[in-house]
């Protein structure tokens, strides 16, 4: 097998075998088909939402859902719970996007360097190791504290605190494949480090950083559920999932879907990323291309 033969980007028949497999996958495509529900109703937020998600209605506080007007019923200031989840939703995927794009953007090259250099290797894996002690949420409040209350300092926040486990996957991808026979073919062809980096080890690990993404992404919604839950996150009067749970803590006995609702549509974000994530590790694992 020669070095271009492995390294070459995946052809049709390649991406064909990676979608039958994940097409085999019941709850891969329920997943996905879900995943694509949440994110064209985020999308479609401003269409489909019957309120603005900031319009107060004093006179229909507490309406149950169902109500004429409110299918899923108002909060204590008469507010659209319906209207508030489509575009609170909307601020947890940008959010997530944005953590998920600041830990790939900074865990790859790192992981990449840890793996291949044994001098880069003892500084950014003891750094590593040395975050990780601390717990994700305990990071990520305290960076949140730091960069101040918006939603991009909750992107910023959550992004930071993913980037040690990116780097540790991408490390150990490095780290598997520069034993590999085309990398070591590359080397004594004197490809340089950087060149063999980014022609050979990256592409060949893309598919672990891709899985690793649909797993800080529904982290990074729980996140950002807590940082705003906390006043930390996205501020009123623009709508978040967390500070829907937040403000209807107080009325949880007087009108529970203010509450429930929110949690719900936390809930199905995650579960629709994690399924998909699931079946891409299945699909993307060598077994599942033969």
């Amino acid at each position: 097998m020669t070095v271009t033969e492995t390294v070459a980007p995946p052809g049709r028949g390649e991406r064909g075998r990676v979608l039958a497999a994940f097409l085999r996958s019941r709850s891969g495509v329920a997943g996905a088909v879900l995943l694509a529900v949440v994110v064209l109703a985020a999308l479609l937020a401003p269409v489909l939402a019957p309120y603005s998600p900031g319009a107060v209605h004093f006179e229909t506080p507490f309406q149950l859902p169902r109500t004429v007007g409110f299918p899923l019923g108002t909060d204590d200031l008469g507010r659209d719970v319906l209207s508030r989840i489509l575009f609170g939703a909307r601020a947890s995927l940008q959010v997530g996007l944005l953590a998920v794009a600041l830990a790939v953007l900074v865990g790859t090259p790192l992981g990449l360097a840890a793996g291949w250099w044994r001098a880069a290797d003892v500084v950014v894996s003891r750094l590593t190791d040395l975050t990780l002690a601390f717990p994700f949420l305990i990071i990520a409040v305290g960076l949140a504290a730091i960069s101040g209350a918006s939603l991009a300092g909750a992107a910023v926040a959550l992004g930071v605190a993913q980037v040690p486990t990116m780097i540790r996957v991408v490390r150990a991808e490095t780290l598997r494949l520069r034993e590999r026979e085309f990398v070591l073919a590359a080397r004594a062809m004197d490809a340089s480090g950087p060149r063999v980096l980014l022609t050979h080890v990256l592409p060949n690990a893309a598919s672990s950083v891709i899985v690793q993404a649909t797993v800080i992404m529904p982290v990074a919604v729980i996140g950002e559920a807590l940082l705003s839950f906390l006043g930390l996150g996205i501020q009123p009067p623009d709508p978040s999932l967390g500070i829907m749970l937040s403000d209807a803590q107080q009325y949880l006995y007087r009108a529970p879907w203010a509450a429930v609702f929110p949690g719900v549509a936390i809930v199905l974000i995650c579960l629709a990323f994690n399924l998909v994530g699931d079946a891409l590790r299945d699909a993307l694992a060598p077994g599942a291309r033969r």
